[in-house]
């Protein structure tokens, strides 16, 4: 197996587990962050809040790896976009994802002090859950736009690249616009609507979702295809000759 195999394998793979893992964080934090009596719960479901963020950094963690194994693979198809979804699709949403689990670990400490009937006020602490979680979405909307601008980096570069099918590459291309979309609109709706892939504009990100997984079992089944001829244009190590 060459060294371009085994990336498309590795990388299909960090596609599964980020997404399994960012499913589990979902299913185990959302009966938390919405019961009815939160966030006097939290101190009851701290250990499932706390299980909840740390699948969230194995998400980032794993999220972040692929345009990381994909920079030597795509380099010669267009390095700046190949650095951009390292940094986009890489750094800028670990940081993210990191963010939303900092915003949970920060409710346990709050549930903690609500439940041990701190001197502090009921109402001074329910703002500041509330703040948490204001927090978390508005990081969230910034996370969708991250991502979406790292995949239109990425499937450009698949695009062009002919490393899948030109199908699947075009698929997960307007997967990101609309992603995009709905990300945007929502950040400029007064009502800031939770997204979901199931209802109102959150319809929008389903593309993407189902074509990512597409995209990961066919990296583990079938690997690259033989790549497109490299073609010559900029490049920032030609940059770099060129200015010496």
């Amino acid at each position: 197996m060459t060294p371009h195999e085994r990336s498309a394998r590795l990388v299909g793979i960090l596609f599964i587990v980020g997404t399994v893992a960012g499913v589990l964080s979902g299913v185990l934090s959302a009966p938390v962050l919405g019961a009815a009596d939160f966030p006097a719960n939290i101190t009851r479901d701290a250990d499932q809040l706390i299980l909840g963020g740390l699948l969230v950094l194995v998400m980032g963690l794993a999220l972040a790896m692929i345009p990381a194994l994909l920079f030597p693979v795509f380099r010669p198809y267009g390095e700046v976009l190949a650095l951009g979804a390292v940094i986009f699709r890489g750094v800028l949403e670990a940081v993210a994802y990191s963010g939303i689990a900092l915003c949970w670990f920060l409710l346990v400490t709050l549930g903690q002090v609500y439940g041990r009937g701190s001197a502090v006020a009921a109402p001074t602490l329910q703002l500041l859950a509330a703040l948490a979680q204001e927090a978390t979405n508005w990081i969230n909307l910034v996370l969708g736009v991250v991502f979406s601008l790292g995949a239109l980096m990425v499937y450009w570069l698949f695009y062009r690249s002919r490393l899948i099918p030109r199908w699947l590459a075009g698929w997960g291309f307007l997967g990101g616009l609309l992603y995009l979309a709905a990300h945007l609109v929502t950040m400029f709706d007064p009502l800031r609507p939770p997204l979901s892939l199931e209802t109102g504009i959150g319809v929008l990100m389903t593309p993407l979702a189902i074509q990512e997984m597409v995209l990961a079992f066919w990296l583990i089944v079938k690997g690259f295809h033989p790549a497109a001829p490299a073609p010559a244009g900029f490049s920032l190590a030609t940059l770099v000759r060129e200015d010496h």
